[in-house]
């Protein structure tokens, strides 16, 4: 499997996926991800270069977003101050689970992180999502806390704020990468 840049023209096709994503956590009884995600979001972080696609062949099998930004009222001012990339919006296509195609993003990401010169790899989670958290905990993530005041980005109440973590490494995580190498992080 390749790991490539998302592009301006794949905003339709990543859209129809996390709507796909949205209605199979919904069938498992969580609200996640239930709102519609503002194209023109998603259109400036594909610009900016932080959205990825795993592609088996021709077909989007995952895809996930790592930003030097976390989102605002999250972290707390000295662990902002130590080097971290964040991952977000991590989904795979129903087509292609069961592969642990998700834990080798993960480690793509955090060696990613640890290549930008980042010590941790961040990410905050579906508050009430307990069936995630207990994913990103196998995948050797910390949990730091969860921050349940306050309003989310996109002027909703804040639903996803399970934060957690892990030390950046560099792994051998299958896919073969061509994305630009990483900006270095401060």
């Amino acid at each position: 499997m390749r790991i490539i840049p998302a592009q301006p023209h794949d905003v339709s096709k990543l859209l129809a996926f996390r709507e796909e994503a949205a209605a199979w956590l919904s069938s498992l009884g969580t609200d996640q991800w239930q709102r519609p995600y503002p194209a023109d979001k998603l259109l400036e972080t594909i610009e900016a270069g932080t959205v990825f696609m795993a592609m088996d062949g021709e077909t989007t099998a995952a895809t996930i977003t790592l930003t030097p930004e976390a989102e605002a009222g999250l972290w707390m001012e000295e662990e902002l101050s130590e080097p971290s990339l964040f991952v977000n919006k991590l989904t795979v296509a129903r087509t292609h689970s069961s592969q642990n195609l998700g834990g080798h993003l993960l480690d793509w990401a955090g060696h990613r992180a640890y290549q930008a010169g980042a010590k941790w790899l961040r990410l905050d989670a579906w508050t009430t999502n307990a069936d995630l958290q207990a994913y990103y905990l196998r995948q050797g993530f910390e949990h730091v806390r969860t921050v349940h005041e306050g309003v989310a980005v996109n002027g909703g109440p804040r639903v996803s704020g399970w934060l957690a973590q892990r030390p950046t490494r560099l792994a051998d995580h299958g896919f073969t990468d061509e994305t630009p190498a990483p900006e270095p992080v401060a």
